[in-house]
């Protein structure tokens, strides 16, 4: 089930991509939300892989139900500051699909790990799903994370965290009769991310302050 696209500028990357957010195939995995080798549990309110300094940040409930899986498949990398960020961009996706399946744009989850831009972006793909009568189910995959350091100010740190999604196993279900529209895995089932990951210095919560999607990700479908 493809979405429209919806298009924005994210000057922090200088460029302009489609912001897309499509479900298609057919598939069954067993659930497997985490990131290799940081802490598993990322559905409870203040679960985190950013740390033991995030034990005093009381986060959101980003879960989802059990027939949605979703799969980041990343190592975790050996710099902390990278590695939380990481973590929270992997939040950031999980609370985008929390709230398409609690049906609620205004869901607080994405609101807690975004700003600007990805923000909006969240709160119109969600709003999409809820005016559609659409959720999602089946095995959604992230994979071959990338990270690169950004700016760095007196108070704010940035990192930009890339990384593949297959969507070949996940697919839209309609609200009211629950019905699942299965598609075939195409090159419409690859997509590429780039999030731009903030935190003020001494705050433990990375949060997505810009984000372009780039659909049909030729590099991503190998």
């Amino acid at each position: 089930m493809a979405r429209r696209a919806l298009t924005t500028t994210a000057a922090a990357f200088a460029m302009t991509a489609s912001l897309l957010l499509t479900a298609c195939g057919g598939g069954d995995a067993k659930p497997s939300d985490d990131i290799k080798g940081a802490d598993k549990g990322t559905g409870s309110p203040s679960s985190s892989a950013s740390g033991s300094a995030s034990a005093d940040v009381q986060r959101p409930d980003v879960s989802v139900p059990k027939d949605l899986d979703l799969v980041f498949d990343f190592d975790r990398p050996s710099d902390p500051d990278s590695a939380a960020a990481l973590e929270d961009a992997a939040n950031y996706i999980r609370a985008l699909n929390h709230g398409i399946t609690k049906q609620d744009p205004e869901d607080a989850a994405y609101q807690f790990y975004s700003s600007g831009q990805a923000s909006q972006y969240a709160h119109s793909q969600i709003k999409e799903y809820v005016d559609g009568g659409w959720t999602l189910t089946g095995r959604d995959r992230y994979y071959d994370a990338e990270i690169s350091s950004g700016d760095e100010s007196g108070k704010v740190k940035t990192v930009n965290v890339t990384f593949c999604e297959d969507q070949s196993k996940v697919f839209g279900k309609e609200v009211k009769s629950e019905k699942v529209h299965r598609t075939k895995e195409s090159l419409a089932s690859y997509q590429k991310f780039t999030l731009l990951m903030t935190s003020a210095k001494g705050n433990p919560v990375w949060r997505a302050q810009q984000v372009t999607v780039e659909g049909k990700a030729e590099a991503c479908r190998g």
